[in-house]
């Protein structure tokens, strides 16, 4: 799977490390609903934080389609939320 971190570029990710990420995938819908700009902002780094370390980036030059798009480390709440699924962020999530 190519995952682009908007701003950054993209990473490959093996599909079978999507489910090391869904939880800290749900704890950022939690808090989006719950209105917790410090605990969104924390989770949306350690989420950010564990794609980079889970995945391969990819050359500069890469131009592959992205699978799965995340948003920049500095995105705002209402910017996540028009990214978001019914999964979160990402698919297929609890």
């Amino acid at each position: 799977m190519i995952v682009r971190i908007m701003g950054e570029g993209q990473l490959t990710l093996a599909d079978d490390r999507l489910a090391e990420l869904d939880k800290l995938d749900d704890e950022l819908q939690a808090e989006m609903e719950n209105g917790d700009g410090p605990g969104f902002r924390a989770t949306l780094q350690a989420l950010l934080a564990k794609v980079r370390d889970l995945g391969e980036p990819l050359p500069e030059d890469s131009l592959e389609p992205s699978d799965l798009i995340l948003p920049s480390p500095d995105a705002t709440l209402e910017e996540v939320q028009e990214l978001l699924s019914d999964d979160g962020l990402i698919p297929g999530g609890a």
